[in-house]
């Protein structure tokens, strides 16, 4: 059995290069058979839970000091799980983009909520494919993502019957499943 070692270094992984034909003449040629290397999570590769909590800052947690009770959230601070350098928008489509992109959300079109985007750079509320979400680099590692809530990261061009049944559903940033809505006030 051939056993391909998978290279994570870029993404999508690609298709192995089938060798040069040995010869000028193609009825002495053999289509070389290159097998696809089939992508998975890698070996003891870990579970990965990202939770945004619309509205709520590090002092509403009990793990941070706040009066909302948060027992699984202490007990994960208590074993040194804290994060304290989120840095938020105070808005909630540029904050899910930073978050779910690693980037500055005016460079990925975030610049302001969905709702209200223009076409000036960095506030068109369209996500280049350039900006690879975690979701996107998940999937591509082999992982099955998922995709569950609110988003509001669709524009209100986007939130139309057609305009669905052309783009597909909202939600694809590289979710392999996903269940969401879009915001509408």
């Amino acid at each position: 059995m051939l056993t391909t070692v998978v290279q994570r270094l870029v993404l999508p992984v690609g298709r192995p290069v089938p060798p040069h034909p040995s010869t000028v003449d193609t009825r002495e040629q053999r289509p070389a058979y290159v097998p696809v290397a089939s992508v998975c999570a890698p070996s003891g590769a870990p579970n990965v839970v990202v939770i945004l909590v619309d509205d709520m800052g590090f002092g509403a947690s009990s793990a941070y000091g706040g009066p909302c009770e948060m027992p699984v959230a202490e007990r994960l601070a208590d074993g040194g799980l804290r994060y304290t350098r989120f840095h938020t928008t105070a808005m909630c489509s540029p904050t899910r983009a930073a978050l779910l992109t690693g980037r500055n959300h005016h460079s990925v079109g975030m610049g302001f909520v969905t709702d209200m985007a223009t076409p000036a750079p960095g506030y068109t509320a369209e996500m280049p494919a350039s900006a690879a979400t975690v979701a996107r680099v998940l999937t591509l590692n082999g992982y099955a993502t998922g995709a569950f809530g609110k988003m509001h990261e669709t524009p209100r061009h986007e939130i139309t019957p057609v305009a669905r049944s052309i783009a597909g559903p909202p939600t694809g940033r590289g979710s392999s499943g996903s269940t969401a809505f879009s915001a509408r006030r």
